[in-house]
């Protein structure tokens, strides 16, 4: 009798449980979902940008689902990630932004670099999708243009900070430029130039450029060495050029700095420059030890178990689809439409998780586009050495 009460207990509890489970599984299926796209560069030498945006937005997603998903409004959302490779090509872009305008989808991560951030505003405004590039022309974000927001630092906001933090601290007072022959480098090279001048620098050299298939930069830099600059500056260089450049700099016996206002890799820097790449400055993910949050360490630590290994620069990534969430979450209408979208982000503040204390999440932009359209991060400058990137300071942008 004992034994037929046991038994029977243990199958009323075995019932019990699965009813549990199978409810558990009911709530997270009926969970609706929301698609956030990105469209940029996942191939070719500035993979790294782009592998970095997706592999940051895979990894929240992934949280954020496990964890019951994102509630926005009266309903509760699984997050879905649809990505598309535009190989660093606008037309490759535009069609990627036409995907993402079949499926549906009004918010867009990317593109990553000038030309195919100019090339898809047309799909976008027509069809409704806000996009976070990382590109960097103002023309983007000033009115009349409504659509993008700026999803990092630009060069124009990092470039002046270095420049008076090198000129103060390390004497630089003369200053050379290179740049690939490509629209987005030479902007920023010609921002970068403008920067140097207005802090009283001397540009020795602002005009040399070199093609993006350039395997042997020693011709490229030797000119620009016989001019002895203090500060020798990588304009938008990719993360595959940066570790080239700098090794025909070292082995040219160029001894001064090298910097860069694009983000990099270091471990590309480690495979392809070694101990010739120490005291490399580049700009870095908007984290550092002393400021990052639990959060930002548990999405570390989730990213790495993830893929294998981390990206520094996706301290910066991490932020897009937060900023995207948390916007929709404080004004719901903003699901299919964008315009309220839009006008929420002028009063929109929102608790920062990545950072320590009570930062808060914000638009910014208004000194440099007369409107919010930046997100707001931290400018972290890093200086690669000995395989990984140590933080020389940290700044912020209105």
């Amino acid at each position: 009798m004992k034994r037929r009460n046991l038994l029977k207990s243990m199958m009323l509890a075995a019932t019990a449980s699965t009813v549990i489970g199978f409810s558990s599984l009911s709530a997270l299926a009926a969970n609706e979902t929301l698609k956030i796209g990105f469209v940029g560069v996942t191939s070719g030498p500035a993979a790294a940008w782009g592998i970095s945006n997706v592999r940051s937005m895979q990894a929240r997603a992934e949280w954020i689902n496990e964890i019951g998903g994102v509630k926005i409004g009266a309903k509760t959302y699984n997050v879905d990630i649809v990505t598309f490779d535009d190989q660093k090509d606008p037309k490759r872009a535009i069609a990627g932004m036409e995907k993402m305008a079949q499926e549906g989808i009004h918010y867009v991560v990317g593109p990553n670099v000038d030309d195919g951030a100019a090339a898809v505003r047309p799909v976008a405004e027509q069809n409704g999708i806000m996009y976070f590039p990382y590109a960097f022309p103002k023309s983007l974000y000033k009115a009349p243009a409504s659509n993008a927001v700026l999803g990092m630092v630009a060069n124009y906001q990092s470039g002046p900070a270095i420049y008076k933090y090198l000129k103060d601290t390390k004497g630089v007072k003369k200053v050379a430029f290179v740049a690939a022959n490509e629209s987005d480098p030479l902007s920023q090279r010609d921002g970068g130039v403008a920067a140097a001048k207005a802090l009283g620098l001397e540009v020795v050299s602002g005009n040399i450029t070199y093609q993006v298939d350039t395997t042997d930069f020693t011709p490229v830099i030797t000119p620009i060495i016989r001019l002895q600059p203090d500060l020798l500056v990588l304009s938008g260089v990719a993360p595959a050029n940066a570790p080239q450049l700098i090794r025909s700099a070292r082995e040219l016996g160029y001894q001064g700095l090298i910097s860069t206002e694009t983000a990099q890799d270091a471990t590309v820097l480690k495979e392809g420059a070694g101990e010739l790449a120490n005291g490399f400055i580049s700009v870095g993910g908007a984290s550092t030890p002393e400021i990052a949050s639990d959060a930002m360490k548990e999405f570390v630590t989730r990213y790495t178990k993830m893929f294998g290994e981390y990206n520094d620069e996706s301290n910066t990534k991490v932020y897009a689809l937060e900023y995207i969430l948390e916007t929709l979450k404080a004004n719901p209408a903003a699901m299919s439409d964008v315009k309220a979208f839009q006008k929420t982000m002028d009063t929109f503040e929102a608790p920062n998780p990545y950072m320590k204390g009570d930062a808060k999440l914000k638009y910014v932009g208004m000194t440099s586009f007369g409107q919010k359209r930046q997100v707001a991060v931290p400018l972290v400058v890093n200086v690669y050495k000995d395989g990984k990137f140590d933080t020389l300071f940290v700044a912020a942008v209105d």
